[in-house]
C-alpha cells in the first residue's frame, strides 16, 4: 500500500481552513493509504514558543485529528520530537541540500520579513527537516496545498542528490497528492487573507474547538458588503468575502460553488448567514464537543501519543540504519 506523510504545527488554535484544508480530508485518505500523522512540534520551535503553551496545544492538535475521524488504531498518530529520526536525518540532508535550495524558500522570506539577519537557522533550514520527515519514512505521497508545493520539490530534489551521490535508489521521489476537496478558507474579517492561528481577531477564524454559540456569532459578525449574493458565479468578481463564506458553505455541504450560488442567489447576507450557522454548527459542533471530552482526558492523549511514537520509530530505524550504511558511517 501506499504511504503517506503528513503534518500540522502545534501553534494553537487550529480553525476551519485546518479543517477544511487539510484534516478533514487525512480521515477520507485513512482507508485507502497507509496514513502517518504527525504533530510537528520540532517545526514549531523555529519561532518561540512557550513551553506549557506547546505542550497543550501539541495534545490540542492530536485531539482534533481524532475528533474529527482519524483512527488511532488504523494510522500512526504522533509527535515529532518523540521519533529522533526525524532530527537525525534531517542532518544528513543538511549536508545534501544545497545553501541556493533554500535561498529560493519563499516561505522563509514571508515568515523571517525584514528581520532575516534574526531568524532562526531553524527557520531558514526547516524544509531540510520537512524531507526528512517525509523520508524517514520513504513516504510515496503527501498531501500539499498550494503553499506547500515547493516544499515537497525540494524534497525530491534532496532525495534525488542523495540517491545520485552514492549510487542508490534508497530514497522515493514522493508524490504530491493535490485533492480536489481541498479548500482554501479566508479570514472572516478580510476576504483577502487567508484564515489565520495568528491573526489578532477572534472573530477572524473559526476555532475547530468553538461551541454553538461561538460559531454562530463570527458568522454573523463575518464581514460582507452591502449587495444580495450574486446569482452566477461571474457576479463574484471584487467581492471576496461573498466568495469566501459561498465557498466554506460549498466545502461544509460537500457541494460545489455553482450549486451553492443556484440555492442562494440573490437573498441578502443575513439569511445567508442563518443557514451557514446552521450548517457550520451541525458540521463542528460534534468535533468541538468531542476535542473537549478528549483534553478532559490528558493522559489519555499521550497515551496514544506514545503508541503512535513507538510505531513511527519501528518504521524509520531501519530507513536510518540503511542511509548511514550508504554513507559509511562506523554503526556500533
Amino acid at each position: 500500500m501506499n504511504r503517506i506523510f503528513s503534518g500540522v504545527q502545534p501553534t494553537g488554535n487550529l480553525h476551519l481552513g485546518n479543517y477544511l484544508g487539510a484534516i478533514r480530508n487525512w480521515v477520507r485518505l485513512q482507508g485507502d493509504f497507509e496514513c502517518i500523522f504527525c504533530v510537528v512540534d520540532l517545526h514549531a520551535i523555529t519561532q518561540w514558543q512557550e513551553p506549557a503553551a506547546l505542550r497543550h496545544s501539541t495534545r490540542e492538535v492530536a485531539a482534533a485529528m481524532i475528533a474529527a475521524g482519524v483512527d488511532p488504531r488504523e494510522n500512526i498518530i504522533f509527535h515529532q520530537s518523540a521519533n529522533p529520526s526525524h532530527a537525525e536525518l534531517a542532518w544528513v540532508l543538511n549536508c545534501v541540500a544545497r545553501m541556493g535550495w533554500l535561498n529560493r524558500m519563499t516561505q522563509f522570506k514571508e515568515k523571517a520579513g525584514k528581520n532575516r539577519e534574526n531568524a532562526s537557522v531553524g527557520l531558514f533550514a526547516y524544509p531540510n527537516l520537512m524531507a526528512a520527515d517525509i523520508l524517514a519514512y520513504k513516504a510515496t505521497h503527501v498531501p500539499v496545498g498550494e503553499d506547500q508545493k515547493q516544499h515537497l520539490e525540494l524534497t525530491r530534489d534532496v532525495a534525488a542528490k542523495f540517491n545520485n551521490d552514492f549510487g542508490v535508489d534508497l530514497f522515493p521521489l514522493t508524490e504530491p497528492l493535490i485533492l480536489g476537496t481541498a479548500t482554501r478558507v479566508m479570514s472572516l474579517r478580510d476576504g483577502t487573507k487567508k484564515m489565520s492561528k495568528s491573526d489578532p481577531s477572534e472573530y477572524s477564524r473559526i476555532a475547530m474547538a468553538d461551541g454553538p454559540d461561538e460559531i454562530a456569532k463570527k458568522i454573523r459578525k463575518a464581514k460582507t458588503d452591502p449587495e444580495p449574493l450574486p446569482e452566477t458565479a461571474g457576479g463574484l468578481e471584487g467581492r471576496p468575502e461573498a466568495a469566501n463564506l459561498l465557498g466554506i458553505h460549498a466545502a461544509l455541504a460537500d457541494s460545489d460553488l455553482e450549486s451553492v450560488i443556484a440555492e442562494h442567489g440573490g437573498r441578502p447576507f443575513s439569511d445567508f448567514k442563518r443557514d451557514l450557522s446552521d450548517l457550520a454548527v451541525a458540521t463542528l459542533g460534534p468535533i468541538g464537543d468531542e476535542m473537549r471530552r478528549l483534553m478532559a482526558d490528558p493522559a489519555h492523549i499521550d497515551a496514544i501519543l506514545r503508541d503512535g511514537a513507538e510505531r513511527a520509530r519501528a518504521i524509520t530505524r531501519p530507513i536510518l540504519e540503511e542511509v548511514y550504511d550508504t554513507i559509511g558511517f562506523l554503526r556500533p
